[in-house]
């Protein structure tokens, strides 16, 4: 059956359904971001890798998504984004069947990296296929807050299924929990998901690929590993590299006939902005995370699944946020004033985080739980703009975009943030405590029985960077919040879509 999507048509059960479809792969790809936090140690004792080995088991998948982004949303509109999401699902199951029977840490550095090029797959064709299935403005508002929370949500629970369960099985049981979550997708997809693609898509550019991965990569690798080792040449470099590829592949995009990602989408109403306003909510999250997470299990003295445990806590008020996000607009707040608010809330969120002291934890939960609403009522309505105001022929390309911006965003947070607060530790560290000591607050624990008084101070000075990182966030979303109504002022409230194509073939089963 072919079907051409009005603006207005509603969505029945068929569509819900499938929306629960779609919710696990994208619950999956979220999770494996988190999945080894606890599951290394293990890996560790039974494959033996090498110090250089075990950084890339943990940061292949991450690495490969980031750069085969955009590349698979541009495909799925080529070659249709059932068929890409179903190819990526397949995908996505082989490798987690060969990382959980992985007897080498080679093998499973590949098993990762083919994790990687399925999870860059799914999670553009998912947001793709929600633009296609939910025409009606407050239907796909609705589809996009559930989406928002179940990736949050998987993220977080990444990190506590992967403790648990290695508490009782072994480490590759952490990989073999997708298998019946890709096998269902394979069986209901081509039922309940429809076919959509571009109709005149013209050829593909393969030059292209290369260089965005050129761009992307470097700039992903260098930003994640300033916070751990600092202002690094070697990462600057890699940042540099990776700009100037950048500009390249903007170029090629400007000025080649078939464009992987076209310039036309960045001069449609709200794209941009809400393109940028998406990467600084990224930005506050994931900066954040960085300091949340060691402050639980380091300042407080967690052990590791206690301290995720505990960290699952601020993700409660995400299953508000979302829906709230929608009712407030839908019952005729502007979505200006909703977006205004939201980084209101989150630099509010960011203030609190910026009085904890060494023992507060239930101020630092709150702090969270503040920030993550505030940017979830962002995120909803970012998103659904972002969503409206491409073209559904160039949905695939818009979501990748989206991540994209994301991946770049939670990198740049981690970098900036945690150079603000490493500056401040290095600084209120005793210059005659270990070299170990001055880099980080696990190097000072580390030694902390052979010097005195020095897990106190180490403590105390990884707080107070928290603390600046926090008044730099609090300052950057009060930014983003008196931004939004100037970069949002030629958005339409009423969310309809524009310039609809009345020849996008969209067909179900």
């Amino acid at each position: 059956m072919t079907t051409n999507p009005t603006t207005n048509s509603r969505a029945g059960r068929r569509e819900w359904t499938a929306l629960g479809v779609l919710m696990l792969p994208l619950l999956l790809v979220s999770m494996d971001v988190s999945v080894l936090y606890f599951a290394i140690p293990a890996i560790s004792a039974d494959l033996e890798p090498t110090g250089t080995q075990q950084l890339w088991i943990f940061d292949i998948y991450g690495f490969v998504l980031a750069g085969l982004l955009m590349t698979m949303g541009s495909l799925g509109d080529r070659i249709g984004r059932r068929k890409l999401l179903l190819i990526g699902a397949a995908a996505f199951g082989a490798a987690s069947l060969a990382a959980a029977y992985a007897d080498s840490a080679e093998m499973l550095i590949v098993a990762r990296a083919v994790l990687g090029i399925g999870g860059a797959t799914l999670m553009p064709s998912t947001m793709a296929l929600v633009r296609t299935m939910f025409t009606d403005p407050t239907q796909r508002t609705k589809a996009i807050a559930l989406w928002s929370g179940v990736m949050t949500a998987g993220i977080a629970l990444g990190s506590v299924l992967s403790g648990v369960l290695v508490e009782f099985f072994w480490w590759g049981s952490v990989f073999l929990v997708n298998l019946p979550a890709m096998a269902l997708l394979l069986l209901l997809g081509p039922l309940l998901l429809p076919e959509a693609k571009n109709p005149e898509p013209g050829r593909f550019d393969w030059p292209s690929i290369p260089l965005s991965m050129a761009a992307v990569l470097p700039v992903v690798y260098g930003l994640k590993e300033i916070p751990s080792e600092g202002w690094n040449v070697r990462y600057v470099v890699s940042i540099t590299v990776g700009l100037l590829f950048a500009a390249l592949f903007v170029h090629r995009q400007r000025t080649t006939a078939a464009p992987m990602i076209s310039p036309d989408l960045f001069r449609r109403p709200g794209f941009a902005p809400a393109l940028t306003l998406y990467l600084i909510t990224m930005f506050a999250m994931m900066g954040s995370a960085y300091f949340t997470t060691q402050y639980i299990q380091s300042v407080l003295d967690k052990s590791a699944l206690e301290a995720a445990l505990w960290a699952l806590l601020p993700s409660v008020p995400i299953g508000l946020a979302a829906p709230l996000s929608t009712q407030l607009v839908h019952r005729g707040l502007s979505r200006v004033h909703v977006v205004t608010a939201g980084f209101l809330i989150g630099a509010g969120g960011y203030g609190l985080l910026a009085l904890t002291g060494t023992d507060s934890m239930w101020l630092l939960l709150t702090a969270c739980g503040v920030l993550a609403s505030g940017i979830t009522l962002v995120t909803v309505q970012i998103a659904d703009l972002a969503l409206t105001a491409a073209p559904v022929e160039r949905a695939g390309a818009a979501s990748s975009l989206m991540e994209t911006g994301a991946e770049f965003g939670g990198a740049l947070g981690m970098a900036l943030l945690g150079s603000i607060g490493a500056a401040v530790y290095r600084h209120e560290i005793p210059a005659s405590a270990p070299d170990a000591a001055r880099e980080t607050l696990g190097g000072a624990l580390a030694v902390a029985d052979r010097f005195p008084g020095l897990a106190t101070t180490a403590r105390e000075a990884f707080t107070h960077g928290m603390q600046g990182a926090a008044i730099a966030g609090t300052v950057l979303l009060a930014g983003a919040a008196c931004l939004t109504p100037l970069a949002l002022r030629r958005t339409r409230q009423d969310s309809t879509t524009p310039d609809e194509p009345k020849n996008l073939s969209s067909s179900g089963v």
